[in-house]
């Protein structure tokens, strides 16, 4: 079978939304309004910590598809104060939301334990909007959520080959900036500054998937010990770690295009690493002199680049049956099943969205009982499931 990614068709049930008059659809997403009908309409469990498990009612997947967000629209009013990444969220949320993670991850391992048969995958992606809101593609939601995900394999197998040039999978590395220019120190970089010990660099072909033949160019690590490391918190630790090395190497990036010979930044997580590798070499400061000399002479690619922090960071399982952590950083309009190489089109149909409906609140229910056992939340009552 011919490798490469997969074009695969999800349908949903049209959603029926009244945007108020001189609003734009995503300035109305990042509503109070539209969370309250997320919780009546999807939710299934909520705490006290303001995470909220929902149905994906505009989902990835009919087989299993659910998210997690940090739900501040009634804590948090102004849409760009709220938290959007997880070193952003304060220590006793994270500590819930890693114990939420590992008991879903633990499930969806347990119910398709066959890499041959299910694409199982969890992660999340910055939903930091670095262009105005009314901007055409903006996340909708500007609140950090993350989406736990499978995929059956005969389905993926089944689908079309999905386009190589597709702007969705520019992230998988084939056009990554990152990637393109500066591949070696962007893993040196996080060779020196992580101290890991449950995370091992895995690198190609034993972290890519055989039928997509991604990922592609990214930094990959195994999970030393598989699903029963997420129970250590070393192991949360060290994926926060990735992400910190992550961010310091975006921002440094930017800030040396935004203005040539920028000073370390304040805030950075690896300072030593940030001067001795990342500002001592030539590879990372001839590129970014590369795209800001772009930048001064064209004014809509200067406008289009995200210069705070935006990534998708991602726990999958590969072929076989061991699980990776990878990081990316993340364009507008991509979606975290990208990073695999799968691209959904999602198409409005009701009727083929209920013949699938039922096994998948099954799932979830099951889940949500689970994390009600654990003491992670609060079921809620919504016209499709009651409380539990």
């Amino acid at each position: 079978m011919q490798s490469g990614p997969r074009e695969i068709v999800t349908p949903f049930r049209p959603i029926p939304l009244d945007v108020p008059e001189g609003m734009m659809p995503n300035e109305f997403f990042n509503s109070t309004e539209n969370l309250n009908d997320l919780v009546h309409n999807n939710g299934l469990l909520t705490n006290p910590e303001n995470l909220l498990l929902y149905r994906k009612a505009l989902g990835h997947s009919n087989e299993f598809d659910t998210s997690i967000i940090y739900n501040t629209s009634k804590v948090i009013l102004n849409p760009l104060g709220r938290p959007v990444r997880r070193t952003q969220v304060p220590e006793n949320v994270r500590h819930v939301w890693n114990r939420m993670n590992q008991i879903i991850i633990d499930y969806m391992l347990e119910l398709y334990p066959d890499p041959e048969q299910a694409l199982v995958l969890a992660g999340e992606a910055s939903l930091d909007a670095t262009w105005p809101l009314t901007s055409p593609g903006v996340p909708s939601i500007r609140m950090l959520h993350n989406h736990f995900i499978v995929f059956r394999m005969d389905e993926l197998r089944n689908a079309k080959l999905a386009d190589l040039d597709n702007p969705n999978l520019t992230d998988g590395g084939q056009h990554s900036l990152f990637q393109a220019y500066m591949r070696d120190v962007y893993r040196e970089f996080f060779d020196k500054a992580l101290d890991l010990e449950i995370l091992m660099p895995s690198h190609s072909p034993h972290s890519q998937l055989k039928l997509t033949g991604y990922p592609q160019g990214l930094p990959c690590w195994e999970i030393q010990g598989g699903v029963e490391a997420l129970k250590d918190t070393r192991f949360w630790k060290e994926y926060d770690l990735i992400l910190m090395g992550f961010i310091d190497f975006y921002r440094t990036f930017f800030s040396q295009v935004s203005s040539r010979n920028a000073p370390i930044l304040p805030n950075a997580h690896f300072p030593e690493q940030v001067e001795s590798v990342l500002l001592f070499n030539n590879d990372f400061l001839k590129t970014a002199k590369k795209v800001r000399d772009q930048c001064i002479r064209e004014p809509a690619y200067a406008n289009a680049i995200r210069w705070q922090p935006a990534f998708k960071q991602l726990i999958y399982r590969n072929d076989a049956g061991k699980l990776i952590v990878t990081i990316s950083q993340n364009s507008i309009g991509n979606a975290i099943t990208e990073l695999l190489g799968v691209v959904v089109n999602r198409r409005p149909d009701a009727e083929a969205y209920e013949q699938a409906e039922p096994k998948l609140i099954e799932r979830l229910l099951e889940v949500r009982r689970r994390l009600i056992e654990a003491d992670l939340g609060d079921g809620i009552a919504t016209e499709h499931w009651p409380a539990g």
